[in-house]
Formats: structure tokens, sequence, C-alpha cells
């Protein structure tokens, strides 16, 4: 029992570290945020609510300027005033913005925000396991090398779950009847919206996969359910 009390504090100290994270989160995002109120948008996520089978999706407008969408711990969606600036010039349109929303939505739905929280605690026990194993072969070294399998292992499951809620966003978009196209479009201006120089660093490095190999995944979903629908 007393070799695996290390373990046992890293999985406590994952959770612990993670609760405080999502009130964190909560406190910035509930000083920060306005709901979004835009007749354009407001149609589009009615045809949404309407998909979906319920009365209203709020999003939130969070008040920072990079662009970027997300799902906060407790189900609610936020879309940053940068992403918002983007549309109101013209240079994202309001069926890409629907696409965005409808993403995040994805990750509310899956209950990837719950998952994380159990891979946080669980990646947390692997990382310390690792460096007690590999510092007794390697010392000096031995915590470097956990530390970076279980950064690989992270980013692996947080890609997994990008192309889980692009999928889930392409069958609302669909039922809802806006359609693929803007989800592809936003895909294809992303990185320079973004200005994002995530493309140095190779695929199994980044938290999201890459913006082409996004864009072939949906490509081959929508071919798929045209080929069912020509059945």
């Amino acid at each position: 029992m007393i070799k695996f009390t290390p373990i046992l504090l890293a999985v406590l100290y994952g959770l612990v570290m993670y609760r405080f994270s999502i009130w964190r989160t909560k406190r910035e995002l509930d000083d920060r945020s306005t709901e979004l109120v835009d007749p354009m948008l407001n149609t589009l996520l009615a045809r949404m609510a309407a998909a979906l089978e319920i009365d209203r999706i709020r999003v939130y407008l969070y008040e920072i300027d990079p662009v970027n969408g997300l799902a906060a711990p407790d189900g609610r969606i936020f879309i940053t005033r940068g992403f918002y600036y983007k549309f109101r010039q013209g240079e994202v349109s309001a069926d890409e913005m629907a696409s965005v929303i409808a993403h995040e939505l994805g990750h509310v739905a899956l209950g990837h925000a719950r998952r994380r929280m159990i891979d946080f605690s669980g990646q947390n026990a692997l990382r310390t396991a690792l460096a007690m194993v590999l510092s007794r072969f390697i010392p000096g070294i031995g915590v470097w090398i956990a530390n970076g399998l279980t950064t690989l292992l992270a980013a692996r499951l947080s890609r997994s779950d990008e192309y889980e809620a692009d999928a889930y966003a392409a069958a609302l978009l669909t039922k809802a009847g806006i359609g693929l196209t803007p989800q592809i479009s936003l895909f294809e201006k992303l990185e320079e919206l973004t200005r994002s120089r995530a493309g140095a660093l190779p695929a199994w490095l980044m938290s999201h996969p890459k913006t082409q190999d996004r864009i072939a995944a949906l490509k081959a979903l929508q071919d798929r359910w045209d080929g069912i629908s020509k059945v």
C-alpha cells in the first residue's frame, strides 16, 4: 500500500487541481461575459435549437481578444469578443459562427469536460508512476521522459475529442439545414484568423488535429451520408 501512496496522492492532486481550475474559470467567465444578442446569429441559433428539440441555445460573449470559442465545464457556450469582431467585420459569416457554436455544443453534449477531469487525474497518476519507475533506471531524466509521454497522451485524447465534436456539429448543422459547407470554409480560414503557428509542430504534439485532417474527416463524413441517402 505504501508503494502506491504517491500514485494515490497524484490522483487526488489531479482532482483537486481540476476542481480549482473549474472554479477559477467560472469566476473569470462570470466576471467578463454577457449573453450574446445578435439578430442574425439568433435566427441560426433558433434553427439549431429546433433541430435539438430544445427551447433555446444561449451563447455568451467573452470579453477577450483572441479568436476562440469554448465550452465551459458548467455547459455554457462562449464566443470571444475577438471572434465576434471578425464576424462583425465580415471576415466570418453567420453560418460559420454557427458552426463554431455547434462544435462547442458537441463538447457539452458528449461530456468532454467531465471526461477530461477523469483523464487529468489518470494522467497525473501515470506521470507519477512512470517517473518512479524510469528514475530508477535513468536518474535525472526519468521525470522528463514521464512528463513527455503523458503530454503526448493528453494531446492524443484532446484530438479525439475535437474529431468527435466536429462530427456532432456536422450532424447538427445538417439537421438544422445549414450544412457542412460553412464548417469546412471556417477551417480553411481558421489559421489565418487565429494567426496560428501550430503548423510548425508535429501533429502528434498538438492538442487539436491538423486543420486539413479535420476538413478531410468532414468531407469523408459528408460522402458517407450522401452515399446512405442515395440508397
